[in-house]
C-alpha cells in the first residue's frame, strides 16, 4: 500500500504481491479501500511503502497530464461474471469521451442492464485504473462517485482538456 499526493488529494493504492492493483482511490487510509476488495483477494497483512513502482509512476503521470499512463497497469477484481466483464469493458472507454450508463450497459453486452452497469461502477474497487468516473447519467449529469462529485468533475475536466 502506498499513498501519493495528487491535485485532488491523497491517492492510495493497494496492490497484490505481483503488483496488480486490488483497490485504489482518493483517500489516505486503507480503511476506505479494503472493504471493496473481494475477500478472495484481500491481503491479510498490509505493508505501507513509500511507492509502488509502476503504479505510483502511473498515478503521478496521469495527474500530470499523461492520461494513458494508467492503461497498462494490471488490475485484479473478483465478483460475478457480469461485473468482471463490465470492469474489463470500462477500461476501454477513452479518456475525454465519457459515456452514459445506458451506453455502458450496451458495451458490457447487456443493454437492458442499466442498473447492473451502475452497480458495477459503484462496486469498482480500482478507481482511476478502472475509470468509472467516465460514466454519466443521461443528459450529462454526473451521477455518483465514491470519491465525491468534485473529484469526478476534476477528472472529467482534466481528461477533456488534454
Amino acid at each position: 500500500m502506498s499513498t501519493v499526493d495528487t491535485p485532488i488529494g491523497p491517492f492510495t493504492a493497494i496492490v497484490a504481491e505481483d503488483g496488480a492493483v486490488l483497490a485504489s482511490g482518493w483517500t489516505d487510509t486503507a480503511d476506505e479501500l479494503l472493504p471493496q476488495v473481494s475477500p478472495k483477494l484481500r491481503p491479510s497483512v498490509l505493508s505501507v511503502r513509500p511507492e509502488l513502482g509502476a503504479v505510483t509512476t502511473a498515478v503521478r503521470e496521469y495527474h500530470a497530464g499523461d492520461l494513458g499512463a494508467v492503461d497498462g497497469i494490471e488490475v485484479r477484481q473478483r465478483s460475478g461474471e457480469f461485473m468482471e466483464a463490465a470492469w474489463t469493458v470500462l477500461r476501454t472507454v477513452p479518456a475525454g469521451r465519457p459515456i452514459t450508463y445506458s451506453d455502458y450497459a450496451a458495451l458490457a453486452g447487456r443493454p437492458s442492464a442499466i442498473r447492473a452497469a451502475a452497480s458495477a461502477c459503484a462496486r469498482n474497487a480500482a478507481a482511476l485504473f478502472v475509470p468509472c468516473h467516465r460514466v454519466l447519467r443521461l443528459g450529462g449529469k454526473l451521477g455518483g462517485f465514491r470519491w465525491g462529485l468534485d473529484a469526478k468533475q476534476w477528472l472529467l475536466a482534466h481528461e477533456s482538456a488534454a
